[in-house]
């Protein structure tokens, strides 16, 4: 067994057992529905494994449903401890107390009407998440460039995101998508990057709608660390159908205009490929650079005049958005830099693991580029 997993189960299992300490106080009277819940939670434990096992071994409309499922109760069960364990924290001196002394003077009780508002407030919630992430947003972003020579029309550029396709998230949610896209009809699209999930035997058709997208100015891909999980090269070969340029570690002129590049995921492993561009190049031209995380780096925080990110998905579920904000100060939104350029972060435009969203909505992010005004 490998250390992910021991460690996944440990702490998985520690949520299940806090959820199942929290319920206690509904189910003291009930012994028959305490080992119901107890025979539900022991297969959704593994599930997740069972998953990817079914998954790899071609039952995929049994690891389908298992799936949404399995995940969905691991978004459920993630809101009942975020408001479980500050409960836990409170009782925790008192449970102590009680033990050394033998006593339940120091105790706070419980009761089954607390119980009962956390398990409500849980399915409200996990109610909430669903709606939200099926709200796709468009975030419009309009920034000024004297790049851009006066009089030009401006660029429309539109960012997608962690997408997350493969096998909970197919057609169905890749079709109003692309609907939205034909609607804002952008001038250049770029994805950047995790546009699929896991296995590859689950996009059919999805590079056929993807090619019914044909910006002027192209369609450009980074890969994320989910290209290098599905399989690398399916993931590019899958990227190149859809009709996408892949930038890796290299970059394009568009015209007198645009300079765009991009940067593989660290997880690709090609950091000996390190992206070079000369200097006079980007003076020229609005620099943009697309990165699958939001860090910026050293070599290339002064070249460009934009980064496009995404990757933390902002937490995806609040209040998470506070652990990837450890990781990536960034997380969301547009950020100016120290050296004077901008970093843009996604929220993402799917879900990863539970087909929830709280606090972070889906996005597709439409900037426009526009000339600086002259007198």
């Amino acid at each position: 067994m490998s250390w992910f997993i021991m460690v996944f189960l440990g702490i998985y299992g520690a949520m299940h057992a806090l959820f199942l300490w929290g319920m206690a106080p509904l189910l003291s009277r009930r012994p028959g529905t305490a080992w119901l819940l107890r025979g539900w939670m022991l297969p959704m434990l593994v599930a997740p494994i069972a998953v990817r096992m079914l998954d790899r071994a071609g039952y995929f409309d049994m690891a389908r449903i298992l799936a949404w499922i399995a995940y969905s109760w691991m978004g459920l069960l993630f809101i009942a401890c975020c408001l479980l364990l500050p409960l836990l924290c409170w009782r925790l001196p008192g449970m102590t107390l009680s033990r050394t002394r033998r006593t339940s003077r120091h105790k706070i009780p419980r009761s089954p009407t607390s119980a009962a508002i956390i398990l409500l407030a849980t399915l409200g919630a996990g109610m909430y998440g669903f709606y939200e992430a099926a709200g796709l947003r468009v975030e419009p972003v309009t920034l000024v460039s004297d790049k851009l020579p006066p009089g030009t029309p401006p660029v429309r550029l539109a960012q997608i995101s962690d997408l997350h396709l493969g096998l909970m998230h197919r057609e169905k949610a890749l079709s109003p998508i692309i609907a939205r896209l034909h609607e804002l009809k952008p001038d250049l699209l770029v994805v950047t990057g995790d546009m699929v999930d896991a296995q590859m035997d689950h996009l059919d058709g999805l590079s056929d709608l993807w090619r019914t997208i044909d910006p002027p100015l192209g369609k450009f891909a980074v890969t994320g660390n989910h290209e290098v999980y599905a399989g690398l090269q399916q993931s590019l070969d899958f990227l190149q159908r859809s009709g996408f340029t892949l930038l890796r570690n290299r970059f394009v002129l568009i015209g007198n205009r645009l300079l765009l590049a991009g940067e593989d995921d660290p997880a690709v492993g090609s950091a000996a490929a390190r992206l070079r561009i000369p200097e006079s190049a980007v003076k020229q031209r609005f620099g943009i650079l697309l990165k699958h995380r939001p860090v910026v780096s050293a070599a290339t925080a002064d070249l460009f005049d934009l980064q496009l990110s995404g990757h933390a998905h902002r937490g995806q579920i609040f209040p998470f958005n506070y652990l990837t904000g450890l990781v990536y100060p960034m997380q969301s939104g547009l950020h100016r830099l120290a050296g004077g350029g901008l970093l843009y972060t996604s929220r993402g435009t799917g879900s990863w693991g539970p087909p929830m969203r709280i606090g972070a909505p889906p996005e597709i992010t439409l900037i426009e580029i526009v000339p600086a005004a002259r007198p």
